[in-house]
């Protein structure tokens, strides 16, 4: 897809690992003009490939988005020849991404002492369960126990029944996104120093880092946030309600001014002056009844009527989006949120565009994720030195 030269063009990753932590901090890379090269088993691939309730003509459709923008060689980094031209590519980038367990790169002898020897100015980005350090460094760390150890299970869901998760592997993707945003400080610093270093992304840590002051009110009060579905306890009225239509329309209007148009529209005016409702404590403290006089007025609306009065108001209102909405809303459509990438077996594939947003190098989607191997020849001869000769006789061996 024709794009202008992203913010990282001329930078070099080397993506190693598999999933979704490590391959989303290379996605954000790759996103913006980064060249990241995708070092990938050749057996099977990043297992990723294979990921999905359903594969349209045989393939995964979380392979087009997570492996988008990248180059995919395959090599055995279990092998001495496959650890060497991994080492060989390495001495000319920039940045490495790695997700596997703490101490694997070590035993292969390719941990970051190691190859800042020869490259110096390498920027390592480790992502993984728990951090590099630590009792429990060397535990398999997938999101869902990420996510329950920095807090955010415990808070999902409603109260009457046990944690919930979001329907996606965020924590996979916080840390990911964690790992992008600490290469690029250590890409600033190395401006300055002329040295890499190692940014060490935890899965529990990049929960952690977005949990508000969960931690610090426990400490200074004693209170113990619990799971309260879709509300925020003393934030009202803020809540998901129902309509006529049987959809159900968001409001927000907790701040006072935003209530009082709220009671205008509802009939109800008189709703602002009440003591109980009438500053953000007191609504907060009656929070269940006060939704529970919105949600019969909504009830008794259309959704179709219903939101344009409360856009008009100025209310914060809307649908609560599935795929299908997203594909046909006029914002989503005017912003190009969502793209539509040529593919080499699906014809074409849609999948949300690249963010934030750049004026001047502006990221984009130049292709989705590769075929297995797509880019050995061409990166091995270009970077690694590997000959023609060579390299047919390690694809004999399984070597690539």
């Amino acid at each position: 897809m024709p794009m202008a030269e992203g913010a990282l063009s001329g930078l070099r990753v080397i993506e190693m690992g598999s999933l979704i932590a490590g391959p989303f901090c290379g996605q954000v890379l790759g996103d913006f003009g980064a060249e990241v090269i995708k070092l990938e088993d050749p057996k099977a691939g990043d297992p990723m490939r294979q990921w999905g309730r359903s594969k349209p003509k045989g393939l995964s459709p979380w392979w087009p988005v997570i492996g988008r923008n990248k180059q995919s060689v395959t090599l055995d980094l279990r092998t001495d020849e496959g650890r060497d031209i991994a080492r060989a590519l390495i001495a000319k980038a920039d940045v490495v991404v790695e997700n596997f367990r703490p101490g694997t790169l070590e035993k292969w002898g390719l941990g970051y002492e190691a190859l800042a020897k020869t490259n110096p100015g390498l920027v390592m980005a480790r992502v993984s369960g728990f951090g590099q350090t630590g009792p429990y460094s060397k535990r398999a760390g997938y999101a869902l126990v990420g996510e329950a150890m920095g807090g955010l299970r415990h808070i999902t869901g409603e109260p009457d029944r046990p944690p919930a998760r979001a329907g996606v592997s965020i924590g996979d993707s916080l840390s990911g996104l964690n790992a992008a945003l600490g290469v690029m400080m250590a890409l600033h610093a190395r401006q300055r120093t002329g040295k890499g270093q190692v940014v060490d992304a935890a899965i529990y840590e990049s929960v952690l880092t977005v949990m508000e002051n969960l931690i610090t009110e426990y400490d200074l009060t004693g209170y113990i946030r619990e799971r309260s579905g879709a509300v925020l306890p003393g934030i009202a009225p803020s809540n998901v309600y129902p309509t006529k239509s049987g959809e159900l329309v968001l409001i927000g209007a907790n701040q006072d001014t935003l209530f009082k148009r709220l009671c205008d529209l509802m009939g109800r005016p008189d709703l602002a002056d009440d003591p109980r409702y009438r500053d953000h404590a007191a609504r907060g403290a009656h929070q269940a009844e006060l939704d529970a006089r919105i949600a019969a007025w909504t009830a008794d609306q259309e959704i179709e009527d219903l939101l344009p009065r409360l856009e008009a108001g100025g209310l914060a209102t809307g649908r609560i989006y599935r795929a299908p909405d997203m594909l046909k809303d006029p914002q989503f459509q005017a912003r190009e949120s969502i793209v539509t990438v040529p593919h080499p077996v699906f014809g074409e594939v849609k999948m949300q565009n690249v963010f934030p947003r750049l004026t001047d190098t502006p990221g984009g989607v130049r292709w989705p994720g590769p075929t297995l191997g797509e880019h050995t020849e061409a990166v091995l001869t270009a970077l690694a030195g590997v000959s023609a000769e060579l390299l047919a006789d390690l694809r004999t061996r399984g070597v690539v």
